[in-house]
């Protein structure tokens, strides 16, 4: 049984995390850097560590650091919460060795769905239906060219260790392709340590779903439905709900099926999502499957009432799983904006100090942040802080809340993508719930939201 856990991560995540040990009467164990000495995840811990200067590499990407702090602490788990150190097989693997239960899925899930060209191979032998592309990563640029070629542009070029958009390019024409090739290897180089590249044939205008799964460590597996992540800028998303207002429910099903089944094939156990494009003819491909708890996880238990972040826990300490599909239920409509401090019209961040801050309240509406009146946003970390989170009984009443908190909320201090936000919230297409991944082209046309 767990009774401890380190939470190797920052910000709103680590703050959710400590909330649910505190549900399950578990010690909480912060961890963080010389920048975030004053933050709520560590007023809010039982005790925190410090682990480094305010860089992430220096600190909350530290795998030595992190995992000397929880022998010290002699916590008996790490939960790494998402980004950062949460898809690293190897930092999972050192704290196995070291006698730490970690809050996720085996090193092995880690790494074979991580490296993106592994991923599709094994989902191709589950049987999910795949885009066009390359078998494997694209070693040199003519055989980018020849590849390209054969499936026909546009296309677009991927890091097959990466995600969140980094070294990702879509390429329109065949003079592009050597630049991007050039500019994408070196980006994912950069970011992941791994420079390889593969292609897939690029729609133009794709809606982006995800589907929640949970697994057990007895075999259990199960869906918590879908969600709509197709309002993105740079291939990072801005607002999230579910359900999906533009599929039917046959197109759902379908879906839902070929998610259990992708993940059923690796065994797989603790929270995660399989990621599908879907095309305007209402077909999906498998994309990718990210192997650690969502930002946009809490839209998801707003419909269904499952704490995803306890469920990880329990699972994680062995538990079997506490319900079956058949008991999962849906209820209503859930929306989440990401507030980013950020220029709401060059989309460049904007760190600094918030000198005032007010969080909406009512009806239907959750916050989860970090912030408040007092913090420095640091340039160190993601722009990130709060998600506004609604649920209503249809999506009309869900939109109308978020129009109502984003009006309410108060961050002042620094520019917010709040403005930006309602904008999208108030257009005729995210209205009616037929968009896709290039509705914020039609908002900010003169914006390069290509990457």
């Amino acid at each position: 049984m767990i009774e401890s856990i380190l939470v190797a991560n920052r910000g709103e995540i680590a703050l959710r995390i400590i909330w649910a040990c505190r549900d399950l009467g578990i010690r909480p164990v912060a961890v963080y850097s010389e920048a975030d000495r004053d933050s709520l995840h560590v007023s809010f811990a039982d005790e925190a560590v410090c682990i480094g200067p305010g860089p992430v590499t220096e600190s909350y990407l530290n795998i030595a650091s992190v995992i000397a702090a929880a022998e010290a602490m002699k916590v008996d788990a790490i939960h790494p919460g998402y980004g950062l150190l949460s898809e690293n097989a190897h930092f999972a693997e050192v704290a196995e060795t070291c006698g730490l239960t970690f809050i996720g899925p085996s090193p092995e899930h880690i790494r074979r769905m991580g490296d993106k060209a592994e991923a599709k191979k094994l989902m191709l032998e589950a049987g999910l239906p795949m885009m066009p592309g390359s078998p494997g990563p694209i070693t040199s640029i003519a055989e980018a060219e020849e590849v390209a070629a054969s499936i026909g542009y546009p296309v677009l070029l991927k890091a097959a260790a990466g995600g969140g958009g980094k070294g990702m390019r879509v390429v329109l024409r065949s003079d592009e392709i050597t630049k991007a090739f050039q500019t994408a290897s070196r980006e994912a180089e950069a970011n992941f340590g791994n420079g390889e590249i593969y292609m897939e044939k690029y729609l133009a205008r794709p809606r982006h779903i995800e589907v929640q799964l949970l697994g057990d460590k007895h075999g259990n597996l199960i869906h918590l439905g879908e969600r709509e992540c197709s309002v993105q800028r740079k291939y990072q998303k801005l607002i999230e709900e579910t359900p999906t207002a533009g599929l039917t429910q046959e197109q759902r099903e379908a879906i839902w099926a070929d998610a259990v089944r992708g993940a059923s094939h690796l065994d797989y156990y603790s929270a995660g999502t399989m990621e599908f494009l879907v095309d305007g003819d209402g077909k999906h491909y498998f994309m990718e499957m990210n192997t650690r708890i969502q930002v946009e996880h809490p839209i998801t238990e707003e419909v269904t009432l499952v704490d995803l972040v306890k469920e990880q826990i329990l699972v994680a300490g062995g538990a079997p799983m506490r319900f079956t599909q058949d008991e999962i239920g849906f209820r209503g409509h859930a929306i989440e904006c990401r507030i980013n401090a950020e220029d709401p019209e060059t989309l460049a961040p904007a760190p600094g100090q918030i000198t005032a801050f007010n969080i909406p309240k009512g009806p239907g509406v959750r916050v989860d942040t970090a912030a408040h009146e007092q913090t420095f946003v640091s340039p160190f970390y993601d722009s990130m802080i709060a998600k506004v989170v609604v649920h209503g009984r249809d999506r009309e009443e869900a939109i109308a809340r978020m129009r109502r908190s984003l009006d309410l909320m108060v961050i002042e201090g620094i520019r917010t993508n709040i403005p930006l936000l309602r904008k999208v919230l108030e257009h005729p297409g995210f209205i009616a719930g037929d968009y896709d991944t290039h509705l914020m082209d039609e908002i900010l046309p003169n914006a390069d939201l290509r990457g």
